[in-house]
């Protein structure tokens, strides 16, 4: 099975990006293309990375007209603002969760592999080993919400809605990772399902139940009206992801504390930018503790 490697980014997370490329070269067994998605202001940065498996794809050619991004005139931490005529203003995280979900109307791979652009690939890992056309890997945790993950038992009810899933409306069934694959096919499904339950056009029906996780959406799509076909579920991810400041000192004595718990299985990590390691440090203490 061809695999598209989608990462959606932006400027500010360059220099991750650019090692994610580099470790994804060194690492990655298979056929794949690697997709860059971003917001047309960025699409001169990127152009350097592109290649013969690499090319960036720009909004414009996969959000409908309606939904545009702008400079934000008031807030200070956030460089632009996406309008749409159907929601509050989006933030970045909005659009690249937008952007995963709409790329699978115009590409033809047939799985999409979510590699954010703070993942590192640590491990030589084909990608064959994420299934075939009977089954493919599933990421999948039951009763993984508590009732203090508030925010997580909103995305899914947020999910539930949109998919029209009464029983039961709020799922605790956890499928958010990284390092996370997806049938193309079964996305397409998705969003054929999503304009039939809410009759518009599935972006603006997805904005309209914000706030939203395009995890939890497929996740319960694949669960709950897909009836889980073609998919093999696992509770094990493949990526290591130091999700908070909380997760280990950030230094690199805290990174190299943080990769010691990795499990066999994992071939990634995933170091959350707002942890605040320096870049230098994780490419020292990566290349140190996997060396090519």
């Amino acid at each position: 099975m061809t695999t598209a490697i989608i990462t959606a980014t932006y400027s500010a997370d360059f220099e991750r990006c650019a090692f994610l490329c580099e470790t994804m070269e060194q690492r990655l067994r298979g056929d794949w293309t690697h997709y860059l998605l971003v917001a047309d202001v960025d699409r001169q940065k990127f152009s350097v990375l592109e290649g013969k498996n690499r090319k960036v794809i720009i909004e414009s050619e996969i959000f409908p007209f309606w939904c545009r991004s702008f400079p934000d005139p008031i807030s200070k931490r956030h460089a632009r603002v996406w309008l749409t005529p159907f929601s509050r203003p989006l933030r970045g995280w909005h659009a690249q969760q937008l952007r995963r979900m709409a790329i699978a109307r115009h590409i033809n791979e047939d799985i999409l592999l979510t590699l954010d652009s703070d993942v590192v690939i640590v491990r030589n890992f084909d990608l064959d080993d994420l299934g075939d056309a009977d089954a493919m890997r599933f990421y999948r945790k039951e009763e993984a919400f508590t009732d203090q993950m508030q925010e997580h038992l909103l995305w899914s009810k947020n999910a539930g809605q949109l998919l029209g899933i009464t029983e039961p409306l709020i799922s605790r069934t956890d499928y958010i990772t990284t390092f996370i694959a997806w049938r193309r096919d079964t996305v397409c499904d998705l969003l054929d399902h999503i304009e039939e339950q809410n009759k518009c056009h599935w972006m603006r029906a997805v904005v309209q139940h914000a706030p939203m996780s395009e995890c939890m959406i497929y996740g319960r799509y694949v669960d709950e009206v897909h009836l889980g076909k073609n998919h093999l579920p696992t509770e094990h991810s493949l990526c290591h992801v130091l999700w908070d400041e909380n997760t280990a000192e950030p230094n690199q004595d805290g990174l190299r504390s943080f990769l010691r718990k990795m499990t066999n299985e994992q071939v990634s990590v995933g170091i959350q930018s707002f942890v605040g390691i320096p870049m230098d440090d994780i490419r020292n203490v990566i290349k140190e503790t996997y060396p090519t």
